[in-house]
């Protein structure tokens, strides 16, 4: 049997299980004010479950409403009210074939100064829909403010101490009498998932919260009992461990525990505790009764340590759990970035670990299992780490509403699936034109829901934009989204009509039910610019592809979006120095920190120079020269070439010529509004679901 290891059952305490696959802990963003499981979130759950999961651990869930609720929709057990409701929740997931264990989480240092009161403060109106519309349509505006002005309450940690990145927060020291509080709550808590039959417990140790913030000398600078040696930084947890033993007999509880700080890693060595100090750690947890540990890594001091960019290589962090593996004997789970089932089969064999956890993999594919036990393992849409879900979940949290996933547009909505996919196209031809992942994905809906589709492609293979965003340092995962796509459509009967133009005629010829344009965009060259038409002058697009190879030269990149600092990298790879000119006051605007992080860190190895709050106003054959954005003051930078990567315009020419032609005609993704791929799989997902 292919996958032996990967599907054969496996135990943790004496709790069966089925397989060997995990779903990991992630915040989605479904719940409601008072942590009740919504229908929306348990048929998210449930979707897994059917798939072939054999263990589902649920998001964050809060164990105090005051000052532990880390988002307005997250899971909550602070009171019994809540055990009939993790009830029904546990007993669909058994329906389903899988089984439950539920994350008890307190943020600490890491919460927003936001949450601090609010949630008791909103439990009551989360059922009158008029009020919900007003919080969530006055947070976006107001909350960002409160949150950059520091206007909001401290929040609790071991120490107070430097802010930690991302959440920024102000803070306050818990007393000794709190502590003791809290652990009371999460015995309490895993006592109530016991009553409500919840399979399991996990304690979050991990990613920089408060029981990592008790554990590392970092972030516990406290002079009691619970500060100062190992012994008295993990009496926090251990008490916790203690407590549920005693309250709950023979309940398995797991602990998903950081064991490097990666503080290394970010050139800060000796910061926090490394590997051998978490591996101690795992000894001490097992001693103390704890049944699996679930092997993570970092904070958000590191985040990219713990959730991954794509330029990271997949299972580069097995050596932590390989090490955990060596010095217990209980069951070790990790995610350690594992992305196909090959791999997860091949770090069991190794040894690496017992059970495989995978957490973005689930948002990206809630049928992974299934999909390897039937043989197909080909079908499977593989995650791309391009971090949507994490961005998204926090964007998303102050609208209330939940993450999205940049490859699967059903997310959500996995209790309309049976209405989403219904057959209603009788076969109908809908025609479109392009083969990016924006027409690729309509395609893949269309087809599903009994449409007859053609596509037509100008260029000799699919994928569009994504055909040069692959192309970048570390980038070749983003490939995957086109060869999995193309994958799904094949199996479904599309046909694709490459090298070959679309016109006008053509379409009408084709006497289609309906049509989507979907071609994509054309980078940016402004005119405006003197000289741009210089032969010392290409673009991003044209580097990537490999049409125009620079090597050992004074480069000038105009643009310091992703595209612009992963050219710049791939640009320094070939032995040039790279100076960005970006016209806003920072590197990357608008784009998400961990990408900025990873390219600067990446970039940071080379002479790279970066010029902000400047705009390229006029290329000369040895150098260009600059305009500061305020005081309108020019300067020259030498340079033997000037790559501008300032972006992509919508080519919708065909759109605006066929538009009137057509009763029924849609413009998605690019062709549309430029954006990311989530943007354009959403519009394509919606687009679809349209046409009837």
């Amino acid at each position: 049997m292919a996958y032996e290891m990967l599907l054969s059952p496996i135990k943790i305490g004496n709790m069966q299980l089925k397989n060997r696959v995990v779903m990991a802990p992630m915040l989605i963003g479904m719940g409601d004010f008072d942590g009740k499981p919504t229908e929306q979130l348990m048929n998210y759950y449930v979707e897994r479950a059917k798939g072939g999961t054999a263990l589902i651990i649920t998001e964050i869930t809060r164990v105090n409403d005051f000052h532990g609720a880390a988002a307005f929709a997250q899971l909550s057990m602070s009171k019994d009210s809540h055990i009939e409701p993790m009830r029904k929740f546990a007993d669909r997931i058994h329906e389903a074939g899988g089984k439950l264990a539920v994350q008890l989480h307190h943020p600490g240092r890491q919460n927003l100064g936001l949450c601090i009161g609010t949630i008791p403060l909103l439990i009551p109106f989360q059922n009158i829909k008029c009020v919900k519309k007003l919080i969530f349509k006055v947070v976006p505006k107001v909350g960002p403010k409160l949150l950059e002005k520091h206007w909001c309450p401290k929040v609790y940690a071991p120490s107070v101490t430097e802010r930690a990145k991302f959440a920024d927060s102000k803070m306050r020291a818990f007393s000794h009498k709190q502590i003791v509080n809290l652990e009371k709550d999460f015995i309490d808590a895993a006592e109530r998932l016991q009553k409500a039959g919840v399979d399991a417990v996990e304690l979050h140790a991990s990613h920089g919260y408060l029981i990592q913030q008790f554990l590392s000398p970092y972030t516990n600078r406290r002079t009691d009992e619970y500060g100062g040696s190992l012994e008295n930084r993990m009496r926090f947890l251990l008490n916790i461990v203690k407590g549920i033993k005693e309250r709950c007999p023979g309940y398995p509880v797991l602990v998903r525990l950081t064991v490097d700080e990666c503080y290394s890693y970010i050139g800060k060595p000796g910061v926090g505790y490394d590997l051998k100090e978490g591996v101690e750690m795992a000894k001490r947890l097992e001693a103390a009764g704890v049944d699996a540990i679930d092997v993570s890594s970092a904070s958000y001091d590191t985040f990219n340590y713990w959730l991954e960019p794509t330029s990271f290589p997949v299972g580069w962090r097995k050596y932590m759990a390989a090490e955990v593996k060596k010095n217990v004997k209980i069951p070790v789970l990790a995610a350690n970035l594992i992305r196909t089932p090959e791999q997860a089969e091949q770090q069991l064999k190794e040894g690496t670990q017992d059970l495989i956890s995978l957490g973005r993999p689930h948002i990206a594919d809630p049928y992974f299992v299934n999909k390897c036990a039937s043989g197909h393992p080909e079908d499977i849409h593989r995650c791309i780490c391009c971090l949507y879900c994490i961005q998204s979940m926090e964007e998303q949290a102050f609208h209330g509403s939940h993450t999205l996933c940049s490859l699967n547009p059903y997310l959500g909505h996995e209790g309309e699936m049976d209405k989403i996919t219904e057959k209603v196209g009788n076969g109908r031809l809908v025609v479109i034109v392009g083969a990016g992942v924006a027409g690729l994905m309509c395609a893949e809906v269309l087809l599903r829901r009994g449409f007859n589709v053609t596509i037509v492609e100008k260029e000799a293979v699919a994928g569009g934009q994504l055909n040069l965003a692959d192309k970048g340092p570390g980038k070749d995962k983003i490939a995957w989204a086109t060869e999995d796509l193309m994958t799904s459509v094949t199996k479904l009967g599309v046909n694709i009509k490459f090298n070959t133009e679309a016109t006008v005629e053509m379409l009408k010829e084709m006497n289609p039910y309906a049509v989507v344009i979907a071609t994509g965009g054309v980078a940016i060259k402004p005119k405006s610019i003197k000289g741009i038409d210089n032969n010392n002058v290409c673009t991003s697009t044209e580097i990537l592809s490999g049409a125009v190879k620079l090597e050992n030269k004074q480069v000038v990149v105009a643009g310091s979006g992703m595209t612009g600092l992963e050219t710049s990298e791939y640009l320094c790879k070939d032995g040039n120095h790279v100076t960005v000119v970006e016209g806003k006051n920072q590197i990357a605007p608008g784009m998400w920190f961990q990408h900025v992080d990873d390219a600067m860190q990446k970039l940071s190895k080379y002479d790279t120079r970066f010029v902000t709050g400047k705009m390229l106003v006029e290329i000369n054959e040895k150098s260009v020269v600059v305009e500061d954005t305020k005081t309108k003051n020019r300067s020259e930078i030498p340079c033997d070439n000037v790559v501008i990567s300032l972006g992509v315009r919508s080519d919708n020419k065909l759109y605006k010529d066929a538009k009137d032609m057509f009763e029924r005609i849609y413009v998605i993704g690019d062709a549309d509004k430029t954006g990311r791929i989530a943007s354009a799989t959403k519009e394509a997902f919606e687009t679809a679901l349209k046409i009837k």
